[in-house]
């Protein structure tokens, strides 16, 4: 197994550069400003994602042996943020896609994440025999509250959260800001999803996008970093680049990569009896699915003479 994604060497982000593959491994050629040519060697081995910033050159080689060390690699936008598209390595492993499809196929489990969403967001307990409909007036409830008390530390009177792309420059800074803000967060749920092998497309609160779990995992981080930064903007002369440019500035701060990989892991991992989920988990790259015998070993012939 390669080391697991919330590893010290787990995501690592370029741009500007051109990435090749020479004799010894995959290097990152940076050009200087009196016109020579500096060498960085990337850990492929050792590096579970590659983000690809504005400025980045590939060749296909390079991508091929990213590709044998198991290394995601993800195009995203200026500092890590907004994910245009996901390239995963045919060895990635699939426990975190079958644990993501158990809990959302199964009624009760997807209801059950969806409360542990609630918890870690609000960090309050949910009332047994809560419904999903009631879930949600609760969180409306502390979301207008967040709002009001946003609202009065910055003197700007009520605020109400309105998103209308038909009507976008009629929109106040803060909603302009906040939208920006939140469309960079996507971005980084997004490339993280896809470092783990989640599908983005099956949320357990959102529905009917590719993007639902994107969505359900950025609600989690919301109130300590996109609101904030929107609401200090209120008097922006452009708030939308301003909230693009303070977001990426405070996510060295926030630290919020591995947070969000650990998170993911924490919601998608079963509890029982109260335990911890494991470190890491050391299965099979490939096996065969039997719903009485559960996942037995490949590359066995299991034919009998009767058949």
């Amino acid at each position: 197994m390669l080391p697991r994604v919330a590893d010290s060497l787990s995501f690592l982000y370029l741009d500007m550069v051109c990435i090749v593959q020479d004799d010894t491994g995959v290097c990152a050629q940076i050009q200087t400003e009196d016109h020579r040519t500096d060498t960085v060697y990337i850990p492929t081995a050792a590096l579970s994602c590659l983000l690809l910033g504005p400025g980045v050159s590939i060749t296909t080689r390079a991508l091929a042996t990213l590709a044998r060390h198991g290394t995601s690699v993800v195009c995203t936008g200026a500092g890590g943020v907004r994910t245009y598209a996901g390239i995963l390595a045919d060895s990635l492993t699939t426990h975190w896609l079958e644990q993501h499809v158990t809990a959302w196929a199964d009624p009760d489990q997807r209801l059950a994440t969806a409360i542990r969403m609630y918890r870690m967001r609000f960090d309050d307990e949910v009332p047994s025999g809560t419904t999903l409909e009631q879930l949600r007036g609760m969180e409306g409830q502390r979301m207008k509250a967040l709002y009001r008390i946003l609202a009065q530390q910055h003197g700007i009177g009520r605020f109400r959260r309105n998103y209308h792309p038909t009507q976008w420059d009629q929109q106040d800074p803060v909603n302009l800001a906040l939208s920006s803000a939140n469309t960079c967060l996507y971005g980084i749920v997004h490339a993280a999803l896809l470092a783990l092998g989640c599908s983005p497309a099956l949320g357990f609160v959102h529905t009917g996008t590719q993007h639902a779990f994107v969505y359900d995992i950025a609600d989690l981080y919301k109130a300590n970093t996109t609101l904030p930064v929107a609401f200090s903007l209120h008097q922006s002369p452009n708030p939308e680049q301003d909230a693009r440019r303070k977001f990426r500035e405070e996510l060295r701060l926030f630290r919020l990569l591995p947070r969000i990989i650990g998170d993911i892991q924490h919601l998608l991992t079963r509890q029982t009896d109260g335990a911890d989920p494991p470190e890491r988990h050391d299965v099979p790259m490939v096996h065969l699915w039997d719903p009485r015998s559960g996942v037995l070993p490949a590359g066995v012939n299991y034919g009998t003479e009767e058949n």
